[in-house]
């Protein structure tokens, strides 16, 4: 199987086993845990391969950017309150 083909196949997937998932790092770390465990056979040059086309393709489809806003920076900034 081509890297491409196998990176289309784990976004297929990754709503399932990249649930909750939304920083890249962990992202990363889970599509090679897949590749272990799918894909054994496969050099490392054509795991790194598959990782970085199956990380660009889920960031063009927005997987990551649930987690815009979301990042506690701003935990402290009332600047929007309403005061009462």
């Amino acid at each position: 199987m081509d890297p491409k083909t196998i990176a289309n196949e784990i976004c297929d997937q990754a709503d399932d086993f990249l649930a909750g998932v939304r920083k890249r790092d962990e992202a990363k770390a889970g599509i090679a845990e897949y590749l272990t465990l799918h894909h054994r056979s496969l050099a490392p040059a054509d795991k790194k391969v598959v990782i970085e086309q199956t990380m660009r393709i889920l960031e063009n489809e927005g997987f990551f950017d649930a987690d815009a806003g979301d990042s506690g920076d701003d935990a402290g900034d009332f600047s929007n309150a309403e005061e009462s």
